[in-house]
């Protein structure tokens, strides 16, 4: 394995993206849907009044009209060199390299330290997948495909797992109890009950898991789902 799977949390991160291309609006677009504190964007060639809207005036976003120098990459979490310039991606990497600082080079990935998987959220859940860069456009449609076997099969039962969740862990049971649960709950047939649309086998599955306390959130924990 090449390169190791990772989910970052960019709540507290300064990142550093170069380049608004159409490689950089689309990595600049998945930057923001993970919240990072701050995107710091650059790019010589494009005006900010060109950006899409959501992207220009976004809070965290501060945009400039100017070549990404090395330096701009100091105190942040992660850099994407993406601009049109293989030299200046070339230095941007090597800089960061230097400092330790993860790189991402969209149009030389064995220069950088990381890849971006092909993904897809919805809510609570992510799916990531690579092909070690061998074929970004194979992990593309491997993607597609398991988005549309993920809605199909398991998008209801973890609605329903996310909704059990408070009241569950008001019973007040310990950590193992409670782990229990929600294995017992994710690995019954309550998944294939829902996606048959079948509630009375739902409802009947749920109260044989769940102790009684909980049977009158059942018809809340259902609601929608088939």
């Amino acid at each position: 394995m090449r390169y190791y799977p990772l989910f970052l949390d960019l709540s507290r991160a300064r990142v550093l993206l170069a380049g608004a291309g159409e490689v950089g609006r689309r990595k600049a677009g998945d930057i923001l849907a993970a919240g990072p504190a701050s995107l710091l964007w650059l790019d010589p060639a494009v005006d900010a009044r060109d950006l899409p809207e959501a992207l220009r005036l976004h809070p965290a976003v501060e945009y400039a009209r100017r070549e990404a120098v090395p330096e701009d990459a100091e105190g942040c979490a992660l850099v994407f060199a993406a601009s049109g310039s293989a030299g200046a991606n070339h230095r941007l990497a090597l800089f960061c390299r230097e400092r330790g600082i993860p790189c991402n080079v969209a149009d030389a990935p064995e220069e950088g330290d990381f890849i971006v998987p092909s993904h897809f959220h919805d809510g609570a859940f992510a799916l990531a997948l690579s092909t070690g860069g061998q074929s970004p456009a194979l992990a593309r449609i491997m993607r597609r495909e398991l988005q549309a076997w993920y809605a199909e099969h398991y998008r209801p039962l973890l609605l329903l797992l996310g909704r059990l969740r408070q009241p569950a862990l008001a019973e007040g049971n310990d950590a193992g109890s409670n782990r229990d649960l929600f294995r017992a709950v994710a690995g019954s047939g309550l998944g294939a009950a829902l996606r048959r649309k079948d509630g009375a086998a739902a409802g009947r599955i749920l109260r044989e898991i769940l102790p009684e306390t909980l049977h009158k959130h059942i018809e809340d924990l259902l609601h929608g789902l088939y």
